[in-house]
């Protein structure tokens, strides 16, 4: 059973536990020769997180502890700003640069409440894929079917495998077309992409200006609620699960359940029939405008000339140490016209605004986070297959990124069984209420 946020805050304030046993808990996790931390991890901090743990319980002794969360080990994204570290985005690329001077202030306001930083996890590289492959540091594997080798969804890989085999409590994630999302997905537990506008994208290194959130990812949904609200600088709350009875969900039948696989399937309309059979209101319907994306983006997305601006530089200096589906991938957003990227930002106003309309009346939309379950990694040896894999990894979480919408994926499979994600979708800065629909989904399957 994973720790959970509340209960290592449940624990530390009764005394069952102290930040030095929660911090030495993971370390050892990190460390164990036969475990993921070599891959999961691209460095760590040991002897600080040690450091940070004794004066937390020190603190916690006077009545000084600066929230209830103090102690509590957590994982950082190798894209997120930690004053006196490099940025290095799981890259090679960024070795010369200079570490940062300050913190992200997502990270400040973690550090704020006491939670202990234990290191940089593994990253598909520049955040540029959902696959979470890695041909610098390793890919760390997906908890599920580990000795078929099967990948750990990208980007933030390492920080979904960190919480899912105990090397974290919580981790922090970024997610540009579910990033967060779908390592939750494929590692089985729970990934959170805020409404972007809430969490502030400084100090990060960025993938889209257009489509970047930074979310977090834990072993539960009210673990995603308390860091969120960290994160947005507001008051944590567990979330009041939402009842059952008379919840209204509807299940696109655009595009979401194509393509599916027989375990996908099964388990997700298993999900479903269990909601339903406890109260929740659950509808098929059609939301013409999910067909307008795919034409919006034949020129091009948002990530390919945005990551170009940003990278042009580094390329011309670095670009033999890319990985080279990265680069690949980045170059080619040097196509894209200026009168395409403004078409497509006026596509995406449009659309925005008609699927506000025609979901207004749901308390969230209800699909698979992902149609598959974890692919071997030996698949991906061919160029054609990564990228065929990659888009059906993407297609779905992806659009929540499109639609500027707060979105969350908790795992709907049994114990033991492959790991399957049930996605849902909220409206625009609606993410209180995703949080209390979600939690009360959670509970419902897990009677």
């Amino acid at each position: 059973m994973l720790r959970t946020v509340q209960g290592c805050a449940k624990d530390l304030a009764t005394g069952a536990t102290t930040a030095r046993a929660l911090v030495e808990a993971c370390l050892a996790n990190i460390a164990d020769p036969a475990g993921e931390g070599a891959r999961a991890f691209i460095s760590v901090s040991a002897e600080a997180a040690l450091t940070a743990a004794d004066a937390h319980d020190a603190l916690r002794r006077a009545g000084r502890a600066p929230s209830p969360y103090a102690g509590i080990p957590f994982a950082v994204k190798d894209l997120y700003d930690v004053a006196g570290e490099i940025s290095m985005a799981g890259s090679r690329a960024l070795a010369d640069a200079a570490p940062a001077k300050t913190h992200a202030p997502t990270i400040a306001r973690m550090l704020a409440a006491g939670f202990i930083p234990l290191g940089r996890t593994n990253m598909t590289e520049f955040a540029y894929s959902g696959i979470g492959a890695n041909p610098h540091y390793g890919t760390p594997l997906s908890p599920w079917d580990r000795a078929s080798a099967r990948i750990p969804g990208g980007s933030s890989s390492g920080s979904a495998v960190a919480v899912a085999d105990g090397m974290a409590v919580v981790a922090l994630g970024s997610d540009t077309g579910g990033s967060c999302r779908i390592p939750a997905a494929l590692c089985g537990i729970v990934g959170y992409k805020p409404t972007a506008s809430r969490i502030p994208l400084d100090g990060v290194v960025p993938l889209s200006g257009s489509l970047d959130s930074l979310g977090p990812i834990g072993a539960s949904v009210s673990c995603c609620a308390i860091v969120d609200a960290i994160l947005a600088s507001q008051t944590p709350a567990l979330p009041t699960p939402r009842p059952l009875a008379g919840m209204r969900l509807a299940i696109p039948r655009e595009i979401m359940r194509d393509g599916m696989d027989a375990t996908v399937a099964a388990t997700f309309e298993r999900a479903v029939a269990a909601l339903a059979a406890q109260g929740a209101r659950i509808v098929e319907v059609s939301f013409p405008p999910l067909h307008d994306i795919g034409p919006a983006l034949s020129r091009g997305g948002f990530p390919g000339p945005e990551s170009y601006d940003w990278h042009r530089d580094l390329l011309a200096r670095q670009g033999h140490l890319y990985d080279p589906r990265v680069r690949s991938r980045i170059q080619a957003g040097a196509t894209m016209t200026a009168a395409d990227y403004v078409a497509l930002t006026a596509a995406r106003r449009r659309i925005v605004a008609a699927m506000d309309a025609l979901t207004a009346p749901y308390d969230a939309l209800l699909m698979p986070t992902c149609p598959i379950v974890p692919p071997r990694i030996a698949e991906l040896a061919e160029d054609a297959e990564y990228h065929r894999l990659n888009g059906l990894l993407l297609r779905n979480p992806s659009i929540g990124n499109f639609l500027d919408r707060c979105s969350i994926s908790l795992p709907c499979n049994t114990p033991g069984e492959a790991p399957v994600g049930l996605m849902l979708m909220g409206e625009t800065g609606d993410d209180h209420v995703l949080f209390a629909v979600a939690a009360g989904i959670e509970a419902a399957l897990a009677i």
